[in-house]
This record gives structure tokens, C-alpha cells and sequence, in this order.
């Protein structure tokens, strides 16, 4: 780092640059938006509800396909008459139809 006759100037000049750095880098992620959002507890609480209800329905959506693609491939298996296990699963199928 240079130094002027007292040092001070360039101290000032590196500080000034750190701290517009930092004031870009606040604006680029929107800080002062995020900010007001964590300020009102109303927003706050209806944003997180909201992106609950659609976390639970995704996951449900998700749930609902793998189960029936599940019972699609043992169904399939079931076709194949494999010993033990064809019977295993026409039993485990039996079981979950009946429950439908």
C-alpha cells in the first residue's frame, strides 16, 4: 500500500472503494428488497405459508406418481410369472386393490 506524507489518503481512497464495492454487491442481490420482506410480518408469514401449501403438494404429487409406477413395475413382474416372487407380489397387489 502507498503511503502519502501523513498515510491517510490512501487509507480513505482503499475504504471508499471496499465500501462501494460492498453497496454494488447489497443492490446486485437485492438486499433492500430481502430486508423490507424480513420487516413485515405479514408478508413474511404469507410467503412461507404459501411455499409451504406448495412444498406439501409437490411432494404429495411426487409421492402419488412413485407409488404408481411402482405398482405398475410389480404388476409387470406379476406378468412374468417368476416363482416366489410372482406370488409375492400377486398377494401384495391383491391386498392393495382390495384397500382401493
Amino acid at each position: 500500500m502507498r503511503r502519502d506524507a501523513d498515510g491517510w489518503e490512501v487509507k480513505i481512497d482503499l475504504l471508499l472503494d471496499k465500501v462501494t464495492h460492498l453497496a454494488r454487491q447489497m443492490e446486485k442481490f437485492n438486499f433492500t428488497e430481502y430486508d423490507n420482506y424480513l420487516k413485515s410480518p405479514r408478508r413474511f408469514i404469507f410467503v412461507n405459508f404459501l411455499a409451504g401449501i406448495i412444498r406439501g403438494f409437490g411432494i404429495a404429487l411426487g409421492a402419488t406418481f412413485m407409488a404408481a409406477l411402482a405398482f405398475y413395475l410389480l404388476q409387470r413382474l406379476i406378468v412374468l410369472n417368476l416363482p416366489l416372487i410372482g406370488d409375492f407380489l400377486a398377494e401384495l397387489v391383491r391386498i392393495v386393490l382390495t384397500y382401493l
